[in-house]
C-alpha cells in the first residue's frame, strides 16, 4: 500500500468494529505480526527504548521519528506512532514536531498530556487542549489524512480521576482528535464510561495486563482499538531475562527447550522477503 492508502485504510478501520493494532518494537517484529493478519500495527515508546538500552521517555526526538519512519517503510500495514508528548511543552513546537511525525509516512500519531513532571505530571487542563489543537492544525495543514490520538495519562501517572480523565477526553474530542485514549483504566465501568462520553468518536483500550478481556468482551463494550503498549516487548524481554538469569546462576540451559527454532523464523523471513513489494 502506498502511505495514501495506508492512511485511509486506518481511518476507515476506526469508523466500525473492534480491531488489535499490536505495538513491535522493530522491524522483525512488526513484519512477524504483519504475517499473523493484524490489520494495522503501533509503535511503542517503551519497547523501543528498551531495546536500544533506554528509560521509557528518555530517547530522543531524532531517534523516535528514525523509528517511526523504519517501522512506517517496513509494515505494508498502517502504523501509528507513540509520539509521546510531542517532545516539546509548547503548543506551536509540539506542532513543528508533529509535522515532522507526519512526514515519516505514519497513517496515526498519539499526543499525551504528561508533562514529563513528577510533581504536576498532567498539563493544565486549558494547556492540554491547546496542545491538542495544534496537533489536529498541524496535521491538516499535512492534508488531515492522519488520524490523531489524544490521551489523557492520569491513571498511569498517579493521578486516577475518572472525572477527570472523561473531562479531559470529552474536551480532547471537541478540540480534534479523532481517537481517544486513556491507558490504565482498568474495569467495565471505567471502560464503558469513556466509551460513553466520546461517542461517536472510537476509544483506543490499553490491555496491558492479564485483566480478563477478550476481544469480543472490549468490542461489546463500545472499544473500537485495542493497543498493548509494550506488553508484548516485557514478554520477550521477561523469557531473556529469566533464560539469562539461569544461565548466570545456576549454569543450565533448561530455558532453551521448546523455543522457536532457528529454521523456522528463517523460513518465515525468507517468504516474507520474497513477498514484500519491489522497490
Amino acid at each position: 500500500m502506498t502511505i495514501a492508502e495506508k492512511r485511509r485504510t486506518f481511518r476507515a478501520l476506526h469508523q466500525t468494529g473492534c480491531f488489535v493494532i499490536p505495538n513491535p518494537w522493530n522491524i522483525g517484529t512488526a513484519r512477524y505480526l504483519q504475517g499473523l493478519g493484524f490489520k494495522a500495527l503501533a509503535t511503542t515508546s517503551a519497547g523501543y527504548a528498551h531495546s536500544y538500552g533506554y528509560s521509557d521517555g528518555d530517547v530522543t526526538r531524532a531517534m523516535v521519528l528514525d523509528h517511526c519512519r523504519e517501522i512506517a517503510e517496513a509494515a505494508d500495514l498502517p502504523v501509528n506512532a507513540d509520539f509521546e508528548n510531542g517532545y516539546a511543552d509548547d503548543p506551536d513546537e509540539m506542532a513543528a514536531n508533529v509535522q515532522l511525525c507526519v512526514d515519516t509516512g505514519v497513517a496515526g500519531l498519539s499526543i499525551e498530556d504528561f508533562s514529563g513532571r513528577e510533581a504536576d505530571p498532567l498539563y493544565d487542563f486549558d494547556l492540554a487542549v491547546k496542545r491538542v489543537r495544534a496537533a489536529r492544525d498541524a496535521i491538516d495543514k499535512a492534508g488531515g489524512d492522519v488520524v490523531l490520538t489524544a490521551r489523557t495519562e492520569g491513571f498511569i501517572r498517579n493521578r486516577p480521576d475518572l472525572d477527570e480523565t472523561i473531562r479531559r477526553l470529552k474536551a480532547f474530542a471537541d478540540a480534534g482528535a479523532d481517537c481517544l485514549y486513556s491507558p490504565g483504566i482498568k474495569t467495565r465501568e471505567q471502560i464503558a464510561a469513556t466509551v460513553k462520553a466520546v461517542a461517536p468518536k472510537p476509544i483506543n483500550f490499553l490491555n496491558a495486563g492479564p485483566f480478563g478481556f477478550t476481544v469480543g468482551d472490549l468490542a461489546d463494550l463500545g472499544v473500537r482499538r485495542i493497543s498493548v503498549g509494550g506488553t508484548l516487548s516485557r514478554v520477550a524481554m521477561h523469557a531473556f531475562i529469566q533464560s539469562a538469569q539461569q544461565i548466570a546462576k545456576e549454569g543450565k540451559f533448561d530455558s532453551f527447550a521448546g523455543v522457536v527454532s532457528n529454521a523456522e523464523l528463517n523460513k518465515f523471513f525468507h517468504e516474507d522477503m520474497r513477498h514484500r513489494p519491489k522497490s
